[in-house]
């Protein structure tokens, strides 16, 4: 009989959907999943500490708010800007998958207006071999680097060394260009096992999943887009949208005026699980 899947939550309706998740994308596979919140309940002590001497300068006015800087390991640590805290406030979390495109200068004019951060799964193949000019743009910008593989080929389908390869050869490009390292992956069509998981904890990568999906893969209507989203945000929600899709960029404004209007903050998946760091291999899941 096959093993139940590890699951980390400090709630029964957490467990609940963790081990839902996992019997569900890996046929009783054995890896660990957790939610935001818990994830930020759970942190160390010393990572706490250290957040709350964050906000507290950050609310006299010693902090530099604004500044990009990479992790102590030079990793893409999406915490440019004004220190979030999503223990006290209404975060959601806003991520774009499978560019960069010729959208995304436009995108990254938007949440430069807008004054919000957002954390980008990039593709390979196509995307950051071919724009380079934009995934310095989205670093230099304060976003998130994060990792959607080489060519999107489903993780779980193909062979343990291949699908290591489309994750590293991924992460060696992004460094090469920024000089920064991605700490987080979105595995494609969210489909992940316990192998993934290690390959994912040997590489430094934590899976980010989502809460909110517009599909906009199967639409250009920018109105619907924006109404998909705002029906499925709550709190500690991921949003999954994708910058190569026509429709998605022009829905951006709307969604972010409406989220905004509705006591929303909009951070990076780094700045949502804070104080905790992302855990090499485990699969963050609202």
């Amino acid at each position: 009989m096959p093993k139940t899947p590890t699951a980390r939550s400090t709630s029964i309706a957490g467990l609940l959907t963790a081990t839902s998740l996992v019997l569900a994308l890996s046929g009783c596979a054995t890896y660990d999943v957790t939610a935001p919140a818990d994830a930020r309940a759970d942190a160390p002590a010393a990572a706490v500490k250290e957040k709350d001497a964050r906000v507290a300068a950050d609310a006299d006015g010693k902090n530099g708010a604004g500044k990009n800087s990479p992790g102590k390991d030079g990793s893409a640590s999406g915490s440019a800007g004004p220190e979030v805290d999503c223990r006290k406030a209404k975060c959601v979390a806003l991520t774009f998958d499978a560019g960069p495109s010729e959208n995304t200068d436009r995108l990254l004019d938007i949440l430069k207006k807008e004054q919000v951060h957002a954390t980008f799964f990039m593709l390979g193949k196509n995307h950051v071999d071919k724009r380079p000019a934009e995934v310095k743009r989205i670093d230099a910008e304060g976003h998130e680097l994060a990792n959607h593989t080489w060519s999107h080929q489903i993780l779980t389908e193909i062979d343990p060394a291949e699908a290591k390869r489309e994750l590293s050869r991924l992460q060696d490009a992004v460094h090469k260009i920024t000089g920064k390292t991605p700490r987080l992956m979105r595995p494609p069509q969210g489909r992940t096992d316990g192998e993934v998981s290690r390959i994912s904890k040997e590489l430094g990568l934590a899976q980010v999943l989502w809460s909110v999906t517009a599909k906009d893969y199967q639409t250009n209507d920018s109105a619907l887009i924006t109404k998909r989203v705002l029906e499925q945000t709550e709190r500690d929600g991921i949003i999954l949208l994708h910058d190569i899709y026509k429709g998605t960029v022009p829905a951006v404004p709307g969604i972010l005026k409406e989220l905004k209007k509705r006591g929303y903050t909009v951070v990076t998946v780094s700045q949502l699980l804070s104080p905790a760091k992302p855990e090499p291999g485990m699969v963050y899941r609202p």
